[in-house]
This record gives C-alpha cells, structure tokens and sequence, in this order.
C-alpha cells in the first residue's frame, strides 16, 4: 500500500492529510494552529507543520507529499536563507496606495495583458513595493523572494538557514508552481516567465526568484527521500482536490470568500475584478476574492447572541429579502471592489424589519450577493457554469446553503466536509509519483431546487452602489 500526503498552510492553520494513492481513502490527519495577524514570522507556519506531520503520525511510510498555502505571502530571504522581515500576508491592505502606484506607472491594460490581473493590496508585487519605499534597509537585505508553500517546500527539502537546516540555504532548490507564481503580479501564466520590467518597478532590481515547474513535476526530495510535488496556490489546490472541470464553479466560503473556475482559456479583466491565475493543472483558474465572508456571519451570530443551530433557525424562519434588510458587509474593507478602507453598513430598517431573524438573514445574504456579483464578473471571462460546488465552514451552515440555492442561478452542491485544500496536494504527490492524476471520488450532496431570487441581488446591488461608486 503506498501512502501520499497533502498538505494546507492557510492563514489559520496547517493541515496534514494521509490517504492511500489506489483509492483516495483519508487514512489519518493532524492540524497544527497558525498566530493570528496580517504580518507572520514563515517560522511559526514551519513549527506547525511540523506539529501537524506529528499528529498525523509522521511521514515514515509516506512516499511523496506535497504542499499547498495560502496566496501571495511575501517571504524575502538574506543571502545566508535567513528570513528579512515577517512575511506580509495576503490580507495586509497597507499596500493598496502601492498597488495604486504600480498601475498609475505600468498601466491598468499592461498589468491585465501581461500577467493576467491588476493587483489590489493583497498580491505580492504590491508589498514587494511597499517595503521598497518604506523599509529601505530591509529592501536593500534581499537577496531572494519567494511565496509560503515555495518557503515551506523548501524547508520540507532540508534547505535553510546554515544551523537551522540539514541542505543548508540553497537557492536553486527554491521552486514554485504556475498557480501560485500567478498571484504575485509579476509572472505570466501564457508565457510561462517571470516578468523583469514589474519586478524592477516594484524593487528596483531583480531578486532571485523560484524556479515554475509543471504541475506533475517532482520538486525534490525530503532529506528521508520522500518525493516532494511542485506544490500549489491554496484555490488552485482546492480545485484539484475537488477534481474540478470546466463549468464547475467553486464558491467557497471561508476565512475569505472566493469564486472561481477551471478555464481553458486566460482571463484578462481590466476592471481588476477578476483575477486571471493558473490552475494546479495546466489550465487557468479566473478567481474573484472578497475579504469579507464567514467573519461576517460569525460577527452577527456573536451580535445575537447565539450558537450556530440557532443562528441556522433565526436566517430561515426569515423570508427572502429580509423584508427589505440589506447588509452591505465590507467589513475589512473590501478586495472585490478594490475597497481597502471601505466599512460595513445596514440598510432598509424599519420598527417592523428590525428583527433578530431578518439580521441574520442579512448577513447570508449579504455575503452570498457579493459572491454572486464576483460569479458574473467570472462569466464576463468566458466561464459558461454547469453547477455551483460550495464549500467552505460556512457551506455546511444549511441556512447558507439554502439562500445559496436562491441566489444563484444554477444547480448548488456541497460536497461532504473535508480538507480539499490538502486533498489536492495529496493527489498533486500522487500524481508526481505515479506520473498519472489520480481521479478519486468526490461525494457531494445536492441543495435542490429553489426559487431563484434576482430581487434580493438587486435589492443588494442598488444599496451597495449607493455607498459605493465601483
């Protein structure tokens, strides 16, 4: 029997599955918990994989492993390996006026053309500038760049700092994959090559970069000779995981909320709405992100006052629309509209609609509308959907899934719980292995046929382009 490992660093946490290669089956598990904030030290997200690896009662009958991370982190590295400054995550909107400068300097069209998106604050590009312009001490120090799952493949490969590694800091074992050198701003996933023109307006000189293999492509070796994958971006990941095909549309809805698809063709939207990445397999996975999501409705149950089956039977003993309640719920600001400094808002109370039940209504509604509005900014790229797979905490919050099923105009599934982010690393390792993608089963449960309701999106829509002109 030969043992694969997949592996999610997100923003939360670290999550190690084990399964089988034949089957797919899930065969054991370990998570280890992640220090809250935008900025992060890539030490504590290496102290818990490694915690995770334990939990899942290690890798020594594991045959390759693979790992997949959260987006656009910026790690910059010395000439020695040695970490510069804490990593800027993708939820540090301090870099918007950065983001701001690079378009205003290299062009809106050039950014869509060349690397398939325009950047908002969270891509990496942006806080490559920001440190440039504001730790100029910390800017001149970097010698190398890189993303987390590139930093913790790295260090899974035995590289590192000289005393804090078995490899020690060698630099040409730095790799990526397409799916997350696409988020950065300064890669191009047509041409497959880095862009030396966005690096140098952003650095003002070209640091060493990882090098992009193919999806199948062995990154390396651990120091125990297990078979390392090239790894991926966390959505890129998912969509593997779930083995997604063109026209199925994920909506997930986690920590943040995301929209995407597998494409056979690139995105380039100029409006910046949508994201023009690569997928884990050779296609292009055009993604909407929105900050603001299962926070929102952990915000209003905790403004409630309830537990999570209450909050459930509050949103549907509620009708649709609320009774006319809408939540505007940019409550971090916002990435899709490109609204960093926006705050939330509540619409269209009245003596009569002020109830608990309408609040936690429009909370759902709230982020499913705003996802729904990224879902026709997606179609807008040529993705023609079949059905919708939600996933995510919050899609098995049936509330969500319900209202989900309104919403959207189209079939709704929500595959059973998992952890799809390490699953698609986990046939990413078979796959390098084997050299064949695995095709492992998927269960998933239909929501059923509802009631499309174009009015709540209007209704939504209207308000949210009274407080904002996007």
């Amino acid at each position: 029997m030969i043992l694969v490992a997949g592996v999610d660093s997100s923003t939360q946490s670290c999550k190690v599955v084990i399964r089988r290669s034949d089957s797919g089956e899930v065969l054991r598990t370990g998570s280890a918990p992640h220090p809250e904030g935008t900025e992060v030290d890539p030490e504590a997200w290496w102290k818990a994989l490694k915690a995770a690896i334990a939990q899942a009662g290690g890798f020594a009958d594991v045959s390759a492993v693979s790992i997949g991370a959260q987006q656009h982190g910026l790690i910059t590295l010395d000439g020695e390996g040695e970490i510069v400054r804490k990593a800027l995550l993708w939820n540090d909107t301090r870099s918007a006026p950065s983001a701001e400068q690079l378009i205003a300097e290299l062009g809106r069209s050039r950014f869509a053309r060349e690397t398939g998106s325009v950047p908002v604050a969270s891509f990496t590009v942006t806080k490559l500038r920001w440190v440039a312009d504001n730790e100029p001490e910390n800017a001149a120090r970097i010698h190398a760049i890189c993303l987390p799952h590139d930093w913790l493949t790295w260090r899974l490969m035995g590289y590192g700092p000289v005393g804090d590694s078995v490899r020690g800091p060698d630099f040409s074992a730095l790799i990526t994959d397409r799916s997350d050198a696409s988020g950065t701003g300064y890669y191009s996933s047509e041409t497959h090559s880095y862009l030396p023109d966005f690096l140098t307006q952003a650095l003002g000189r070209i640091p060493l970069l990882p090098r992009v293999l193919g999806p199948s492509d062995i990154a390396g070796e651990t120091p125990e000779g297990i078979v390392v994958g090239v790894g991926a971006g966390d959505n890129a990941g998912a969509a593997l995981g779930l083995g997604s095909k063109p026209g199925d549309v994920v909506v997930s809805i986690g920590t943040s909320g995301t929209v995407f698809s597998v494409s056979e063709v690139p995105a380039c939207d100029e409006s910046g709405l949508v994201a023009g990445f690569a997928d884990a397999s050779g296609h292009y996975l055009p993604l909407i992100a929105t900050l603001n999501a299962a926070r929102v409705l952990n915000a209003t149950r905790n403004l409630l006052g309830v537990d999570f089956g209450e909050f459930e039977r509050l949103a549907l003993a509620a009708k649709p629309g609320s009774e006319g309640v809408a939540m505007i719920p940019y409550f971090e600001g916002e990435r899709t509209p490109n609204l960093p400094f926006a705050q939330a808002s509540i619409h269209g109370l009245t003596l009569g609609s002020y109830t608990r039940e309408n609040l936690a209504r429009a909370s759902i509604e709230a982020v499913l509308c705003s996802l729904a509005e990224g879902l026709d900014a997606v179609k807008a790229q040529g993705v023609e959907p079949r059905r919708i797979m939600l996933i995510g905490g919050s899609a098995q919050n049936s509330a969500v899934a319900a209202i989900a099923g309104e919403l959207f105009d189209y079939p709704v599934e929500v595959p059973e719980p998992a952890e799809y982010v390490a699953l698609g690393a986990s046939a990413q390792a078979a796959w390098s292995l084997t050299g064949d993608r695995p095709n492992w089963p998927i269960a998933s449960n239909p929501v059923g046929l509802r009631a499309f309701r174009p009015e709540v999106r209007e209704r939504y829509a209207e308000f949210r382009s009274h407080t904002y002109s996007t």
